[in-house]
């Protein structure tokens, strides 16, 4: 309101002004009438300033081309509000395209590092792929020497183990074991091995235990001869009383107690002081068989 009441008192004036100064080219007063007076000199004074004025405003429109002074906008409150904006917002433009170089900077950095470690697991994935194939290589190549001397051993065992079987005493061993399953047949063919090889006492133990498997199968005919086979290759050893018990028990079996009994009484007759469990199976036999 402020710049609009100045033009309007300015146009005013220059109404005013340009209206005295028709009014005195036309000559309507003339300079030397009523200027004694006190109020024609103020008049008089009045009409000389707004000359001066005029000429001053008509000096002043012929420079700008007869348009008058800009006037002042009213918002320039808010143009210098604007301003103010417009610079916080260039500062705060300036600020983010910072941060954006530097986040770039950083990412930058970051994929720097990446491709480095990425490069540095390529090599030692790499490093340790070639130390499994040597180690793997070295561990097979141990594993298949190791497994060569296993097998090795075992083949030697196994060769010392069918090398012992095949002596008198493996044939016995395994005869016997056989004899515990009552595998008969098996404690037979190892007791037949052990009869042709043995010698001594590994051939009196082999046909006692011939007598034995043959006794299992029922074929008591036969283990009755082999029993007694076993006390003529040594009657005086500790196999001889065990083999008459023997023949006496397989020949009790077959329903012949005449023959038990004599078997009975011809071992009373060379083993008069016989072990206990002799004596007890001795008059076991001699009641079944009703020997007197």
């Amino acid at each position: 309101m402020t710049g609009f009441s100045h033009r309007f008192r300015l146009s005013s004036r220059m109404a005013r002004l340009m209206a005295v100064s028709t009014f005195l080219s036309l000559g309507s007063v003339p300079a030397y009438a009523q200027v004694s007076s006190r109020e024609g000199i103020a008049l008089q004074d009045q009409i000389m300033e707004l000359r001066q004025q005029l000429s001053q405003v008509q000096s002043s429109g012929a420079s700008s081309s007869g348009s008058l002074p800009a006037p002042v906008a009213q918002g320039s409150q808010t143009s210098g509000a604007s301003g103010d904006l417009v610079t916080q917002l260039l500062d705060r433009v300036n600020t983010l395209e910072s941060q954006q170089r530097d986040m770039r900077g950083q990412l930058d950095e970051l994929t720097n590092q990446l491709k480095e470690q990425s490069a540095s697991l390529s090599k030692q994935m790499g490093d340790m792929q070639f130390a499994m194939q040597n180690g793997g290589a070295a561990a097979g190549t141990a594993a298949a020497a190791s497994s060569h001397h296993e097998d090795a051993a075992a083949s030697r065992t196994e060769t010392s183990e069918k090398a012992a079987a095949q002596t008198p005493e493996g044939y016995l061993k395994a005869g016997n074991a056989a004899l515990l399953k009552h595998d008969f047949s098996a404690a037979q063919e190892n007791a037949q091995s052990a009869v042709s090889h043995g010698k001594g006492t590994a051939k009196v133990d082999g046909q006692y235990l011939l007598g034995q498997s043959l006794a299992g199968q029922k074929q008591y005919r036969d283990s009755a001869v082999a029993y007694y086979d076993a006390y003529k290759l040594s009657p005086k050893g500790p196999r001889a009383p065990y083999s008459l018990l023997g023949v006496s028990a397989s020949l009790l079996a077959l329903g012949d107690k005449k023959a038990a009994c004599q078997a009975i009484g011809k071992l009373k007759t060379e083993f008069p002081s016989p072990t206990e469990r002799v004596a007890k199976s001795t008059a076991v036999f001699s009641k079944q068989g009703g020997c007197s």
